[in-house]
């Protein structure tokens, strides 16, 4: 049975059962051509959550978040900022990876800001049950996800936004954007600057006061 997301708050009280709901979800048109819902990975209580945009064609065939390129210079980037993989949850802002066919190949496409706000009960939801101290947007369309506006990345990446719940958000560059910097020195300098955001993002410290509900 497909999921259009009305269920009550009670029917999701874990990751499992909201990977299971996402899966049947029919709240967009995205699921039609997608191999599958990709849901979010790590563990409840994970220090930071990093948010992309959604997933590419490698990972709408494993089912799993950042398993491509763009997973790899992202884990390489963790390392080098000193964070595990056990202190993180990692997602995306759509579930579906969103794609035209060229020949055989399935060519990434943006999701539009309607299919973005359709999947945001779905990181409303990974939210409320990891519990990050921080979170980390990478690329503009996370920050909408979170947000609910349309950003700048130039003008707010790396700073601290205290967000409704208490959380600290930080947006900075999707690690596909370094795979597009074709100068070597450059692409090493994009590089060392992603990876101060991360380290700048996990060194923030949680807010003494009592946390408010998403909802």
């Amino acid at each position: 049975m497909r999921y259009d997301g009305r269920v009550a708050e009670d029917e999701i009280t874990s990751l499992r059962s909201l990977a299971a709901a996402e899966a049947a979800c029919t709240r967009c048109p995205l699921y039609r051509d997608a191999t599958q819902a990709v849901p979010g990975e790590g563990k409840s209580g994970a220090r930071v959550m990093l948010v992309g945009e959604q997933p590419g064609d490698k990972e709408d065939i494993a089912g799993k978040p950042f398993v491509g390129p763009a997973g790899r210079i992202l884990d390489r980037a963790l390392r080098d900022a000193g964070i595990t993989r056990e202190q993180t949850f990692v997602t995306n802002a759509v579930k579906h990876f969103k794609h035209e066919m060229r020949g055989k190949r399935r060519l990434h496409k943006r999701p539009s800001n309607y299919e973005i706000e359709r999947c945001k009960i779905w990181l409303d939801h990974e939210r409320d049950l990891v519990k990050p101290v921080t979170i980390i947007a990478l690329g503009v369309t996370a920050a909408r996800g979170l947000t609910g506006k349309t950003v700048t990345i130039g003008k707010i990446r790396g700073k601290r936004i205290e967000m409704a719940d208490g959380t600290s958000l930080v947006v900075t560059v999707h690690p596909s954007s370094l795979l597009r910097i074709e100068d070597e020195a450059e692409q090493r300098a994009a590089y060392r600057s992603f990876v101060a955001d991360l380290k700048a993002a996990a060194a923030i410290k949680p807010e003494p006061k009592a946390r408010l509900p998403l909802r």
